[in-house]
């Protein structure tokens, strides 16, 4: 089977490295794909927005599933235009990736199908919004940027200037553009995250491991929030929890888009607050979490491609998912400045040398000749497994040791 990786990630260069592993796999591209995962994929020279481009390659090299890694070419509608031209997509339709896209339209598909979640309100207006929070007497309030802002768009504010200070950012100053045409106000959720992912055909689901995401940059859970700087997997929930999760949020979902006709045949990923209350969505992805998948697909043992080849099939019913029993601990490694302003061109040091118990995963790096640089703001995932959460976060943190550039920022407390 020949399948075409879109994406250039940490989380695709995770996919590829899980893509090769199976028997059933053929040629494996990836567009843009990345310098790290170039070792693994044939990068053909095609942007992913060039929709044509990219049909008349599937066409031409017979590739039997296209992968979507992140956000913005489901939204731009590329599953669609693929299959509607005979190409199988893993990654939902552009109206199921609404919900990801559009915070309104996400909360307002969990209020009809009654999946847990925050109160919530949608303010069109910068003007109304200070209205509204000047009416609000209960703090924390979390003010959320509607559109797609790459994991940032989310402010946890503690106090009426902060939530004024957001919308202003949002709404006047645009600092995440259209994203932040309208915001959602909504009611802070005390208790304990986690990631809970599952494959999605239209008809069933097939839940992934759980996992716990780092998002803010600093140790203790300081600093700005961030597109995530470390995962573990998997995290053991209380078995009442699990239940509430499997019959009020992924049953609940799986029968929303059958009745709302959103073709979901994919990934949905569901950022969960266990509260005092019991669990509560926070938001969803439409997409594998990054950095999420650098630390759940270490832990599945079953091949991957079948599953994602049923997803997009249609035929997901009866499949079950073999876990290797270990525990990942991935550590993302940032650049000096993310991420408000990420320094790029940065010499990598440490990633040739002797094998060590761990994988990498390049995200922002550049190869010339044959040395890495830095190129983004989140660098590298280093990912390690162990019989346990102690062995695996002591693997993980021994090889991030061998690795250095100007101004590596990392978190020291990943799965504490």
């Amino acid at each position: 089977m020949n399948v075409l990786l879109i994406g250039s990630g940490g989380r695709e260069h995770a996919l590829a490295w899980k893509l090769k592993q199976s028997p059933l796999l053929g040629k494996l591209y990836a567009v843009p794909g990345s310098d790290g995962l170039g070792q693994l994929a044939e990068r053909p020279p095609l942007r992913w927005e060039d929709f044509d481009k990219v049909c008349a390659f599937c066409l031409e090299k017979k590739i039997d599933l296209v992968v979507i890694g992140p956000e913005a070419p489901l939204a731009r509608g590329l599953t669609d235009f693929l299959t509607r031209r005979g190409v199988k997509v893993f990654g939902p339709s552009q109206k199921g990736a609404m919900l990801e896209a559009s915070k309104q339209a996400a909360k307002e598909f969990m209020e009809r199908n009654g999946l847990p979640t925050a109160a919530f309100t949608v303010l069109h207006s910068a003007g109304f919004a200070r209205e509204k929070i000047k009416e609000n007497k209960q703090y924390p309030v979390v003010v959320k940027a509607d559109g797609l802002a790459a994991g940032k768009g989310v402010r946890i504010c503690c106090s009426e200037a902060e939530a004024l200070a957001a919308v202003e950012d949002f709404m006047e100053k645009r600092v995440f553009g259209a994203a932040g045409a309208k915001v959602v106000l909504e009611e802070f959720l005390p208790g304990v995250e986690a990631s809970v992912m599952a494959f999605v055909d239209g008809e069933t689901y097939l839940a992934l491991p759980v996992s716990r995401d780092h998002k803010r940059l600093l140790d203790g859970n300081k600093g700005p929030n961030t597109g995530g700087m470390g995962a573990v997997c998997p995290v053991t929930l209380p078995a009442e929890d699990m239940a509430v999760i499997e019959r009020e949020v992924l049953a609940r979902f799986v029968a929303g888009v059958k009745k709302e006709n959103l073709d979901f045949r994919g990934l949905i990923y569901a950022g969960i607050m266990l509260t005092a209350q019991g669990p509560k969505v926070l938001e969803f992805n439409v997409r594998f979490g990054d950095p999420e998948t650098q630390a759940i697909l270490p832990v599945i043992k079953s091949d991957l491609l079948p599953l994602l080849l049923a997803c997009a099939g249609g035929k997901l019913a009866g499949r079950e998912l073999e876990l290797t029993g270990e525990t990942c601990v991935s550590i993302v490694v940032a650049s000096g400045g993310y991420p408000d302003a990420p320094e790029s061109g940065k010499p990598i040091k440490g990633l040739a040398g002797p094998a060590v118990a761990a994988q990498v995963f390049h995200a922002g790096t550049a190869k010339k000749d044959d040395a890495y640089f830095t190129a983004g703001g989140r660098v590298l995932s280093v990912s390690a497994c162990g019989k346990d959460l102690k062995a695996a976060r002591q693997r993980a943190y021994a090889a991030l040791e061998r690795i250095s550039f100007e101004g590596m920022q990392y978190r020291k407390d990943i799965g504490l």
